[in-house]
C-alpha cells in the first residue's frame, strides 16, 4: 500500500492536516503509527484503506493511491462499524460476503471469538448489550474473520482492562504471519514488542521519524516526552514536575492537601460528613434485569472514587444507573434528597431535575454532543443552568482553553479526533461545576499530556467540593490521584477501600500508605492490574 504527495483538508479547517505526506509498507510489515492526539494517525488509515475519499468525502491530492486488495478495519469507536444488531448476525455478515457454508459459521465464530477473549453463552445477544470494552473485542473478532492481507487497527485495546489489553495484541500476534499490520496506539511500551516499523508524526501532521522502535525512540526521545506520548517512566517524570507533585499530593481524611502544595485553599469541612450520595440495596436494571447491585454505598464530597474491575463486570452500568439513564430500584439519595423513581410525567420532570446536580461524561462522546459547533457545545450546558449568555461564553471559552480545543470553536464535534471529542466531552461536563461528576473512561484515547491536563481539571473540582467517579482501567490513575478505589466485579461492588493517596489519623500524616474506613491498609503491590483485592462492603 501506499501513498505519495497526500495533501487533506478538512471542511470548515483553515490548515492542511497532511501537505506533501508519502507513506508506503511492504507486505508482512508491523508498523505503528504514533504521535500526539490529532495529528492526523486515524485520517492516514483511513486514506490507506481508501475509505477517503471512497466511503468518506474529504478533500483530497495525492499523486498515487494504492490501496490493498483486502483489508480488516477496527476503528477506534466499535459502534461506528457494526451493521447488524445482533452478535452472531454480525459475524454472520462478515462470513456471508466470504461465500461460507451455514454449516462452518458457528464453529468459525465462536472460535474468532475465543481468541480474542469474548467467550459468550449465547451468541444471539443483543450487540446493545455488551460493554464498549466487550463491543472491542467484536469488532477485532469480526476482522479477523476476514482472513485480511492488511489490518488497521486504530488504538483496539483503548477500553480495555491490562489483561484484556495483552490478550488482545496476543491474539493480533498470532495470526499476523505474512499480513501487513498498521497499528494506531499510544502505549509505546506494550507495543514494541509487537511492531517492527514506528512512524513518529509531529502535532501538525509532519512524519519525523521511521524507523526500528528501538532506534526512533533513542533518537526523538525528547519529542516523545514534549508531545505527551505513553512512553515508558512517563508517570514517574510527571510526578517530578510541579504538576504531578500537586496532582499526587497525599489528602487526610479532613480535606486538607498535605504539603499545601495547591494554590487553593483546604477544603472548608471534613469528608466523612454527610453523604452526597447514599444507596441502600440500589439495583441498576437492564430489560428488568438487575446489572448492578449496591446493597450499601456512600459518597462523600470531594472524594475522587475510581471504579475498576474487568470488561463488562456493569462499571458503566452503575454510573447509568445514577444518572437515572437505566432503570433503578432501592434507596439513592442525592445531596439529601431522595431521588424519585417512576415514569409519571411529574416524577420523570422532578427526577431530572435532581439530577441536574450531576455531570456525566459518556463512555463514547458524541453520544451527548447537542449542537452544530464546538464553541456552542459547551456554552449550552451552562445556559441551561440559567448562567447569563457573556458569562457563559467567557466561562466556555476559558474551558475550551484548558483543554487543547481553544481556535476550533466554528467546527463541528464530530470532526474531532476521538481524543479530541472525548476532551470536549469531559469540558462540557466540568464546565457546570457540579456536586457529582461521573466520568466513563475519560482518558481512553488520550495521549500522556492530555490525560493529566483531564486529572487536573478534575482535581481542580475535587478541591471545590465536588465528589468523583470515575470508571478507570489505569491504574496509576486508582493508586496515584484517587482517593478510594471500588471494584466492581460480575454485577456487584466486591470492594471499597482507600487508596494511597488518602491518609487518615493522626498518624498517616507522617506515612505514604492508604487506610480504608474499617482501617485496614491497602497495599497496592498485592492487587494485579486485572483484579483488586479489599474489604468487602
Amino acid at each position: 500500500m501506499q501513498v505519495e504527495g497526500l495533501r487533506l483538508k478538512y471542511p470548515g479547517e483553515e490548515r492542511l492536516m497532511f501537505k506533501d505526506l508519502s507513506f508506503s509498507a511492504a507486505r508482512g510489515e508491523k508498523v505503528l503509527l504514533l504521535g500526539p492526539s490529532g495529528c492526523g494517525k486515524s485520517t492516514l488509515l483511513q486514506v490507506l484503506s481508501g475509505m477517503i475519499p471512497r466511503a468518506t468525502e474529504v478533500p483530497m491530492k495525492c499523486e498515487a493511491q494504492i490501496v490493498p486488495r483486502s483489508w480488516g478495519y477496527v476503528f477506534q469507536d466499535p459502534d461506528t462499524q457494526f451493521c447488524m444488531p445482533y452478535v452472531d448476525e454480525e459475524l454472520a455478515f462478515v462470513l456471508e460476503n466470504l461465500s461460507i457454508p451455514r454449516d462452518e459459521m458457528k464453529e468459525r465464530m465462536q472460535a474468532a471469538l475465543h481468541e480474542v477473549g469474548l467467550n459468550l453463552e449465547e451468541l444471539h445477544l443483543p450487540i446493545g448489550h455488551l460493554s464498549q470494552g466487550m463491543k472491542q473485542r467484536l469488532a477485532l473478532a469480526s476482522a479477523l474473520l476476514l482472513e485480511p492481507e492488511v489490518l488497521f487497527l486504530d488504538e483496539p485495546s483503548a477500553l480495555l482492562d491490562p489483561e484484556g489489553r495483552e490478550q488482545i495484541w496476543d491474539a493480533v500476534k498470532s495470526v499476523s504471519e505474512g499480513r501487513t499490520l498498521i497499528i494506531v496506539e499510544h502505549r509505546i511500551e506494550e507495543m514494541a514488542k509487537y511492531v517492527d516499523r514506528v512512524v513518529l508524526f509531529s502535532p501538525d501532521g509532519v512524519i519525523l521519524g521511521d524507523g526500528p522502535p528501538a532506534a526512533v525512540f533513542a533518537k526523538y526521545e525528547c519529542e516523545l516526552k514534549s508531545y505527551g506520548i505513553w512512553y515508558p517512566g512517563v508517570w514517574e517524570d510527571y510526578a517530578q514536575t510541579r504538576a504531578g507533585r500537586e496532582l499526587f499530593a497525599p489528602v487526610d481524611a479532613y480535606g486538607e492537601d498535605l504539603g499545601n502544595l495547591l494554590h487553593e485553599a483546604a477544603l472548608p469541612y471534613p469528608l466523612d460528613g454527610e453523604p452526597v450520595i447514599r444507596l441502600e440495596d440500589f439495583k441498576g436494571l437492564r430489560w428488568d434485569k438487575p446489572v448492578i447491585s449496591l446493597p450499601s454505598a456512600e459518597v462523600y464530597r470531594a472524594e475522587f472514587i475510581a471504579v475498576v474491575g474487568p470488561n463488562g463486570a456493569g462499571k458503566s452500568s452503575f454510573l447509568l444507573s445514577l444518572m437515572g439513564l437505566l432503570r433503578a430500584q432501592g434507596t439513592y439519595v442525592l445531596c439529601g434528597e431522595e431521588v424519585v423513581q417512576g415514569k409519571a410525567r411529574k416524577v420523570r420532570k422532578k427526577r431530572e431535575q435532581q439530577l441536574r446536580q450531576i455531570g456525566f461524561v459518556f463512555q463514547n462522546p458524541e453520544l451527548q454532543f447537542l449542537t452544530e459547533r464546538i464553541g456552542d457545545e459547551v456554552v449550552y450546558s451552562l445556559l441551561v443552568d440559567n448562567m447569563p449568555a457573556e458569562e457563559a461564553k467567557a466561562q466556555a471559552d476559558r474551558c475550551l482553553e484548558r483543554f487543547g480545543l481553544s481556535g476550533m470553536e466554528n467546527r463541528h464535534p464530530y470532526q474531532l479526533s476521538t481524543g479530541q471529542k472525548r476532551r470536549l466531552s469531559v469540558a462540557t461536563a466540568m464546565a457546570r461545576q457540579p456536586e457529582v461528576l461521573l466520568l466513563d473512561e475519560p482518558t481512553f484515547g488520550q495521549d500522556a499530556r492530555n490525560t493529566f491536563a483531564i486529572l487536573e481539571m478534575c482535581e481542580r473540582l475535587r478541591r471545590t467540593g465536588t465528589a468523583i467517579l470515575m470508571v478507570t482501567h489505569e491504574m496509576e490513575i486508582a493508586q496515584r490521584v484517587a482517593t478510594h478505589i471500588w471494584e466492581i466485579r460480575e454485577g456487584q461492588l466486591t470492594s471499597s477501600m482507600a487508596s494511597p493517596r488518602l491518609c487518615t489519623g493522626a498518624e498517616s500524616r507522617q506515612e505514604d500508605d492508604g487506610l480504608n474506613r474499617a482501617g485496614e491498609s491497602y497495599d497496592p503491590s498485592s492487587a494485579s492490574a486485572a483484579h483488586l483485592t479489599g474489604v468487602n462492603s
